[in-house]
C-alpha cells in the first residue's frame, strides 16, 4: 500500500476516534444536561428523539451532496460542527439554546456518520481486505476516552462547559489538520466500477428491496446500542441499586468490549467470512441482554453489558461493508440510505425501552432488544455476498482520489 493510502487510513481512523469521544461525552452526561437546563422528564424524550431525526435528515442530505462534492469534503466540515455543537450544549443557559445546539449536533452528525463510513468502505475496497472493524474499533476507543472523561466530570462535579471545552480545543484543530489526508476511493456514488458492472444490477441504482435486510439488521443493532447508551446508567442505578458514580461505568465497559471485539473482528471476517461473524455476534449480544434482564445486582449486570459489547460490536461495521459489496457502483448512495436506519434504531430503541419499563418493568424491557437482535440471524446470509472472505492478498487496486479539494474549500 502506498503512503497516500496509509495516511488516508490513519486520518480517517482519527476522525472515527474524535466522533467516539464527542458522542460519548454527550450521551453519558444526559442527566447533567437535563439538570442544567431544567428539562422535565416529560420533555426529555422529545429532545432525545429530535437528535436522531435530524441526523437522518443530515444523512439524506449527504446522499445528495456527495453527488456534487467528494465525501471527504463533507466529513472535513461536518466534524468541526459536531464538536462546536457539543460545546454549545455545555455553554448555554436557556432551553432554546440547548435545543439549537442539539439540532446542529444532529444534522452534522448525520453527515459525519454517513461520510465517514463512505470513506471507510471505499478504502476497504481499495485495500482488498476487511478493515472496517478497525475503524469502528477506534471509534470505540474514542468512546472509552469520552466516557472516562464523563466519569471524571461527574466525580469532580465539573460543569459541562468546563468538561467539554478542553476536549473541543484539542480535537477541533486536530481533525482539521488530519482532514488534509482523507482519501476518496473510486467507488463513490456515480463512479464507474468495471468489475462491479459485470454483476447484474450491481452498478445500477440502489434497489431498496435488496438493501432492506441490511436496513433491518442496522435498526436491530442500534436498538440494542441505544438501549445501552441511553438506559444502562438508569438501569444500573434504579433497578440494580448501584451508586451514581458506578452507574456511569456500564457504557465504558460496553465500549471497552466493543473495542476488543472490533480489534480482532477483521481477522475473524478474513478467516470465517462476514456472515459467520455476524451470526456469532447476534447470539452473544442476545445472551448479554438475557444476563442484564435477570441480573441480581450491579456486578452481574456488568457481565451482561460486557457480553453486549462483544456481540453487537461486529454487526454495524459489517452491515456498512455488506452494503458496499452489494452495490459496488453506488456504495455512497447505499451507505447514506443504510445510515438512516442507524437513527431509526436510536429513535425506536430509547422510547421503546422507556415505555416498556414504565408500563411493565425495565427487566422485561431488556428482553425486547434481545429478541430483535436474534432476528439478525434470519438475515445473516445478506452478509455473504461475495467476496466476503478477504484473503491475505489484495484485490485489484481502485483509483484513489486523495482528498479532492484538500487544499481548498
Amino acid at each position: 500500500m502506498t503512503d497516500v493510502l496509509r495516511r488516508g487510513r490513519a486520518s480517517l481512523a482519527f476522525s472515527f476516534f474524535a466522533q467516539g469521544v464527542g458522542f460519548a461525552l454527550l450521551v453519558t452526561r444526559i442527566p447533567a444536561i437535563q439538570d442544567r437546563y431544567g428539562i422535565s422528564d416529560a420533555l426529555l424524550p422529545a429532545f432525545l428523539a429530535a437528535v436522531p431525526v435530524l441526523a437522518g435528515v443530515g444523512s439524506v442530505a449527504t446522499e445528495k451532496l456527495v453527488k456534487r462534492v467528494p465525501p471527504s469534503r463533507v466529513l472535513r466540515w461536518s466534524q468541526p460542527v459536531v464538536l462546536l455543537a457539543l460545546l454549545g450544549v455545555g455553554s448555554g443557559d436557556q432551553v432554546v439554546e440547548v435545543a439549537i445546539a442539539l439540532a446542529a449536533f444532529g444534522l452534522a452528525v448525520g453527515a459525519l456518520d454517513a461520510s465517514m463510513n463512505m470513506l471507510g468502505v471505499s478504502l476497504q475496497r481499495t485495500y482488498g481486505r476487511s478493515i472496517m472493524l478497525g475503524f469502528h474499533a477506534v471509534y470505540s476507543l474514542g468512546g472509552i476516552v469520552g466516557a472516562s472523561l464523563a466519569w471524571a466530570g461527574a466525580h469532580w462535579h465539573l460543569s459541562l462547559f468546563v468538561l467539554y471545552l478542553p476536549v473541543v480545543v484539542v480535537l477541533l484543530p486536530a481533525v482539521l489538520v488530519g482532514s488534509r489526508w482523507y482519501v476518496d476511493g473510486g467507488a463513490g456514488a456515480g463512479a464507474d466500477d468495471a468489475s462491479g458492472a459485470k454483476e447484474a444490477g450491481e452498478a445500477g441504482p440502489v434497489v431498496f428491496k435488496l438493501l432492506l435486510p441490511l436496513c433491518l439488521v442496522m435498526t436491530f443493532a442500534y436498538i440494542g446500542d441505544s438501549t445501552v447508551s441511553n438506559w444502562s446508567a438508569k438501569y444500573l442505578q434504579d433497578v440494580l441499586g448501584s451508586s451514581e458514580q458506578l452507574s456511569t461505568v456500564p457504557y465504558n465497559v460496553y465500549m471497552v468490549t466493543t473495542l476488543l471485539g472490533r480489534a480482532i473482528g477483521d481477522f475473524g471476517v478474513r478467516r470465517f467470512g462476514a456472515a459467520a461473524v455476524v451470526r456469532v455476534g447476534a447470539v452473544v449480544a442476545a445472551l448479554g441482554f438475557g444476563v442484564v434482564a435477570v441480573a441480581p445486582g450491579a456486578w452481574v449486570g456488568m457481565v451482561g453489558f460486557t457480553l453486549l459489547g462483544l456481540g453487537l460490536c461486529v454487526i454495524v461495521p459489517q452491515t456498512f461493508a455488506a452494503a458496499g459489496r452489494l452495490f459496488p457502483g453506488a456504495s455512497d448512495t447505499a451507505i447514506a440510505r443504510l445510515n438512516i436506519f442507524n437513527y431509526v434504531g436510536f429513535l425506536i430503541g430509547s422510547p421503546l425501552v422507556g415505555a416498556l419499563g414504565d408500563a411493565w418493568n425495565y427487566r422485561g424491557a431488556m428482553l425486547v432488544p434481545m429478541v430483535l437482535v436474534l432476528l439478525t440471524l434470519r438475515y445473516a446470509r445478506s452478509f455473504a455476498v461475495e467476496p466476503d472472505r478477504y484473503g491475505e492478498g489484495h484485490e485489484r487496486p481502485r483509483t484513489a482520489d486523495v482528498g479532492r479539494g484538500s487544499n481548498g474549500l
